[in-house]
């Protein structure tokens, strides 16, 4: 093989590589799968668990600053402005404030613990929509809900190794 093939195949092998990342990025930024899809999806296209990982922690938290900050006035307007989904909103609203409890209480802490266990109903999309909810600036949630993302992909990567069974 002469240089030019192999410098081909190297290309080739690094626009995969990409693919894949970027593919396990869009599938962290869902809500509902968040990180916790990510990292098995990134791991079964075949990156190893740092590069799953990794992706899956950008992807989860890219739309989290947006949300923290802009859900309440998308709220506002969309009920103002389409009434056909007042229902959805209440819903997502009173799905907030059934989780405020834990971050009133413990303020950091208690977000921290809300998106850090992966279970369904919590993470980094909950976080974002509770902390919106409750009027915290985005310097004050974005921390907690960064370190739990971290928490939580930990505890993913563990269960993916099986280190850990569920």
């Amino acid at each position: 093989m002469d240089f030019l093939q192999y410098f081909e195949r190297f290309e080739q092998t690094i626009e995969i590589e990409q693919a894949k990342f970027f593919l396990t990025m869009l599938c962290s930024m869902l809500p509902v799968v968040e990180l916790r899809g990510g990292i098995p999806f990134g791991t079964a296209l075949g990156l190893t668990m740092g590069q799953a990982c990794l992706a899956a922690v950008i992807g989860n938290m890219l739309p989290i600053p947006f949300l923290i900050r802009f859900t309440r006035r998308v709220f506002a307007w969309l009920k103002g402005h389409i009434p056909a989904l007042q229902g959805m909103i209440s819903r997502l609203e009173q799905k907030a404030a059934g989780q405020r409890g834990l971050v009133d209480r413990y303020k950091f802490w208690g977000l921290l613990i809300l998106v850090a266990v992966p279970l369904p109903g919590t993470g980094a999309w909950t976080g974002a929509l509770v902390a919106a909810c409750m009027g915290m600036k985005l310097r004050q949630a974005l921390p907690a809900i960064f370190v739990g993302v971290l928490i939580a992909g930990g505890l993913v990567s563990a269960v993916t190794l099986g280190l850990i069974a569920i």
